[in-house]
């Protein structure tokens, strides 16, 4: 019988204790044997150090130098679990419940086809826990970054796998011999779009993305009426354009892509309507500004 291939799970972990505790619990009930787990703490202030090593011994604990966002501090995770032999590496969001069958399915896929690179699971609301929140993305005529099934009720819609164009980053297993030839996420990007990116190049290299319905988790981070902050609006911009010019996108989307960012920009620094908005257009501006400059990383304190 051939043996399993090896599969190393890492979470980032950031003052996220009760969430983190909830995702080792459903792991640890997986029903895929050849599994290890390795937890990144970003500088926790919570307990979450001695709950995790207390409740979870096996797993292997690292504590973060410094805050590279969630990028390079996966990248951390994904470097080890390379050193340590994984022939798949299963980056995960703290706050994801599993299926038990999840990662098995996941593998049960990738072993089929070798030229499959990554995978993902259907994602589902956590507090809607039948409301599909992503199975997979693709990218719009413009390049933008669309969930399909996002905030359907799951009818039986996606009933086989299917290839994508990216994966949702809150659980995205990547192949070790695609990581080696395309490379780990782009530290450049801190957050939001790194996942993407890291599809779109690992899709470039030759690589199929993969979504497979059949393996299931629950994200509580994304609820339907999202607010999110202009830190998002920050990150969304600057690395909506990086992604633009880092991967040559046509020059008419590169054009439109610019024309609404401005049109937006102009809307919230105009309109009374939006005057709500002023902190995301100063974050939107900013991002413009740091993307010019090729300033990247964290967004700057103001």
């Amino acid at each position: 019988m051939t043996s399993q291939p090896l599969v190393i799970s890492v979470i980032l972990n950031t003052n996220r204790r009760d969430d983190t505790l909830e995702c080792l619990v459903s792991l640890s009930r997986n029903s895929y044997s050849n599994h290890k787990i390795i937890v990144l703490d970003n500088a926790s202030t919570d307990g979450s150090v001695e709950a995790i090593r207390a409740a979870h011994p096996a797993v292997q604990f690292v504590a973060l130098e410094r805050n590279l966002g969630y990028a390079g501090n996966n990248n951390v995770g994904i470097e080890l679990a390379l050193q340590q032999g994984a022939d798949w590496v299963f980056v995960l969001n703290e706050d994801i419940i599993l299926d038990a069958e999840c990662l098995a399915k996941l593998i049960e896929v990738g072993e089929r086809d070798p030229q499959i690179g990554i995978l993902g699971p259907l994602v589902y609301h956590h507090d809607e826990p039948t409301v599909i929140q992503s199975a997979g993305g693709m990218l719009g005529k413009y390049w933008e970054s669309i969930h399909l099934g996002k905030n359907e009720a799951d009818n039986g819609q996606f009933k086989a796998p299917h290839p994508v164009e990216w994966i949702s980053g809150c659980a995205i297993l990547v192949r070790r011999k695609a990581i080696e030839q395309a490379g780990m996420l782009d530290a450049n990007y801190f957050i939001y779009w790194e996942e993407t990116e890291w599809c779109i190049r690992v899709g470039r290299a030759g690589w199929k993305i993969m979504h497979v319905p059949q393996a299931r988790i629950w994200h509580k981070g994304v609820q339907r009426d999202y607010q999110p902050k202009p830190s998002f609006t920050y990150y969304g911009t600057r690395n909506y354009l990086l992604t633009l010019s880092k991967h040559k996108a046509p020059l008419h989307v590169r054009l439109y892509v610019w024309l609404q960012i401005l049109r937006t920009f102009t809307s919230w620094s105009i309109k009374p309507k939006w005057r709500h908005k002023r902190e995301h257009r100063d974050a939107m501006w900013q991002g413009i500004r740091d993307y010019l400059r090729g300033r990247w990383g964290r967004m700057p304190s103001s």
